[in-house]
């Protein structure tokens, strides 16, 4: 595996620090390298296989479809597409549903409806958008330029103009930051890449207050925490709230590259032929995929698991901060989207659970952030604390910033 890492080097991009690990194989909630080490992902594809690996059900519809049809473009209506759209719009608040291929462009389309809403409502001044402060909503320019950490638009300036951003849980600051040309408020219900922060009770209820006093549409994007990873199918049914637009990706595909943008009937008519568009969005095997993935999550209860499972992994997550405080700050999350903020480098901590079988994410430097597949048990649970309480009780007391 060794050689294959470095002919990796030789030809891709080095967009991403990788972890000296070749992946081959996947099962459930297993995945084995390149020499068979076994190591249970706590990871999952940063939130995207919410139904484990491999699932046999994916694989057998994949293959029928590529067996039918692959590809048409979106001139035509397919099945597939049209049974998915159903099937989001059967379960959320919204009318409308437009596919691509990814979170970035998802919030791309929902950015570009926001705008063009006002635009034909004949209120053109209106373009500006607010985000927050440790978003994260994509690496597109558009959608970076939304992103309100400064590291993620470093190098790219001039980033494109028309965002504002607040900080999160802080209503004062968003009414301080909403202006006369604000259109929209974008933010994600549980910030996942800005350090699983959650929201304090009642503030996106008085977000949503807000933006229906001030005539604002409410994008949520819930690329990481939709489809069963909060313990609800949607994060905004725990918080009695209801977005004028969403966005979904990540766990829509199984693995599989989609994305979506909902909406409701009245934003969404904001959009007519030829406004918007893409080649690839929504094609027949993807959809197809997508839909049986949704039904698994749906028929199995997997929202539900994760809800449980995440309540008990919390609570396990707190008994090593009271035996590690000296390490760790905090643990947060909802169902199973979990982040442990630590006084040290989460890095060697990733590194050594890792070389013990299992894989972890550290966020923010500092934070370990927790996404393992909602098929995962207590006894998967069990065995990684074991390997964290491991790894913690061997840290010098020299590395505690």
């Amino acid at each position: 595996m060794i050689e294959m890492m470095k002919r990796a080097e030789k030809v891709l991009a080095a967009t991403y620090k990788r972890f000296p690990v070749v992946v081959t194989e996947g099962k459930g909630a297993e995945l084995w390298d390149g020499s068979g080490k076994k190591y249970l992902d706590f990871v999952s594809g940063i939130a995207v296989c919410n139904i484990g690996h491999a699932h046999p059900r994916i694989a057998e519809v994949l293959a029928k479809q590529a067996n039918t049809l692959l590809h048409v473009s979106n001139l035509y209506y397919t099945v597939p597409q049209i049974e998915l759209a159903e099937w989001l719009v059967d379960r959320s608040f919204a009318d409308r549903v437009f596919f691509c291929n990814s979170g970035a462009e998802a919030n791309e389309a929902a950015i570009k409806l926001a705008r063009r809403y006002y635009k034909k409502k004949a209120t053109p001044s209106r373009y500006r958008i607010v985000s927050m402060k440790k978003s994260f909503h994509g690496r597109t320019m558009a959608t970076l330029s939304a992103t309100g950490q400064k590291k993620i638009r470093e190098g790219y300036d001039p980033v494109l103009q028309g965002f504002d951003y607040a900080e999160f849980n802080d209503i004062k600051s968003l009414e301080d930051t909403i202006c006369p040309e604000t259109c929209a408020v974008m933010l994600e219900p549980i910030q996942g890449e800005g350090g699983i922060i959650c929201p304090d009770k009642d503030y996106l209820k008085a977000v949503s207050e807000i933006c229906r006093k001030r005539d604002l549409l409410l994008i949520f994007d819930e690329v990481q925490t939709g489809l069963g990873r909060t313990g609800a199918l949607f994060a905004y049914e725990h918080f009695d709230v209801t977005p004028d637009i969403m966005t979904l990706a990540k766990a829509l595909g199984a693995g599989l590259p989609i994305g979506a943008m909902l909406a409701t009937e009245k934003i969404a008519s904001a959009f007519d032929a030829g406004s918007h568009a893409t080649t690839f969005g929504g094609g027949p095997a993807i959809t197809a995929a997508a839909l049986e993935n949704l039904k698994i999550i749906e028929e199995t209860g997997l929202s539900e698991n994760s809800r449980i499972l995440g309540e008990y992994f919390k609570a396990r997550l707190l008994e090593l901060k009271d035996r590690y405080g000296r390490y760790i700050v905090d643990v947060r999350g909802v169902g199973l989207l979990t982040g442990m903020k630590l006084k040290i480098s989460g890095d060697p901590i990733v590194r050594a659970a890792m070389e013990k079988g299992f894989l972890i994410n550290c966020i923010q430097e500092a934070i370990l952030r927790f996404a393992p597949p909602l098929i995962i048990g207590e006894k998967e649970i069990d065995a990684l604390l074991a390997c964290l309480d491991a790894v913690f009780s061997s840290i010098s007391t020299e590395d505690v910033s």
